[in-house]
């Protein structure tokens, strides 16, 4: 197969506009359904998910987002890193989460 390595993916709405500002949960639902969307567009599933590396603008947003990140991950979770940082590109924005998959052989 092949590694997919997605870059930073941030809650935005279909018109680019931050999605639910200010609430961690909701945004961290997008930003797991987006990023859903790209693996199944290359074949692959979150199982397929070998190292989650998320930036948080508020570590103590981490329950929140950990919450739906055991949703996403029902099994044996993936590697992951988890940083806080003073800021990401997208004003609104509460985190960024990028992925590395391995997209299985067709």
């Amino acid at each position: 197969g092949a590694l997919l390595m997605l870059s930073g993916q941030v809650a935005v709405d279909d018109a680019g506009e931050v999605f639910a500002p200010g609430d961690i949960t909701a945004q961290s639902e997008r930003v797991f359904e987006l990023i859903g969307q790209i693996l199944a567009a290359h074949g692959a599933t979150f199982a397929d998910v070998l190292h989650v590396r998320t930036f948080l603008t508020n570590l103590d947003d981490l329950p929140g987002y950990a919450a739906v990140r055991r949703r996403v991950f029902a099994g044996a979770p993936p590697a992951s890193t988890t940083v806080e940082v003073s800021r990401l590109f997208l004003p609104g924005a509460l985190l960024e989460v990028e992925i590395t998959a391995a997209v299985p052989r067709r």
